[in-house]
């Protein structure tokens, strides 16, 4: 099958402007490949990711990782955490491990699009173009959402919109070759 395409845009261009801060990564690079480790083939392990200059007001965090090359209309979530406190500024590599047990108290996944309330490691089709992983951390205006682990990522992005005043986002990438 031909997956020739145009390229999607960056998805936070397209939401309304928020106060921006620094992400960064000891796994990740912008615009880098990512490592094997992190993918579903391989050991499906939740890059390190650190944060600072959140804008005043942060009460909470939420991070995800969002793979807008995917070769669907709607892109494709990878990972959604959601409660991490507002002292937060970093979750160590495998903080998405199944269970939540690598997350601060109180914090917890909602599902990725494979299904996992975990790190959904990367997967893009073989042969494809590399496809970008944006890693995003919102600062968010309140600490309670109102939404458990049965809510969707996608209905997390929509709840967390209206909360958000600072967004910081490192974007790393993946290919897999073709036979």
């Amino acid at each position: 099958m031909d997956l020739q395409r145009p390229q999607a845009p960056e998805p936070y261009s397209l939401l309304p402007e928020t106060a921006s801060f620094e992400v960064t990564s000891k796994d990740v690079r912008e615009g880098e490949p990512m490592d094997a480790r992190h993918a579903a083939d391989g050991d499906e392990t939740s890059p390190h990711l650190a944060w600072s200059g959140a804008p005043e007001g942060t009460q909470s965090f939420a991070v995800s990782c969002f793979d807008p090359d995917a070769p669907t209309p709607a892109g494709f979530w990878h990972w959604t955490v959601l409660n991490l406190p507002a002292d937060t500024t970093e979750l160590a590599a495998d903080a998405g491990a199944e269970g939540g047990h690598n997350l601060p108290e109180g914090a917890f996944m909602v599902s990725a699009d494979t299904g996992a309330k975990a790190w959904a490691g990367m997967a893009p089709p073989p042969g494809d173009r590399p496809h970008r992983y944006i890693f995003a951390v919102h600062a968010l205006d309140t600490d309670d959402l109102g939404l458990d682990q049965s809510a969707s990522a996608t209905v997390a992005a929509f709840t967390m919109l209206f909360q958000t005043i600072g967004r910081g986002t490192l974007t790393g990438t993946y290919q897999v070759q073709g036979d």
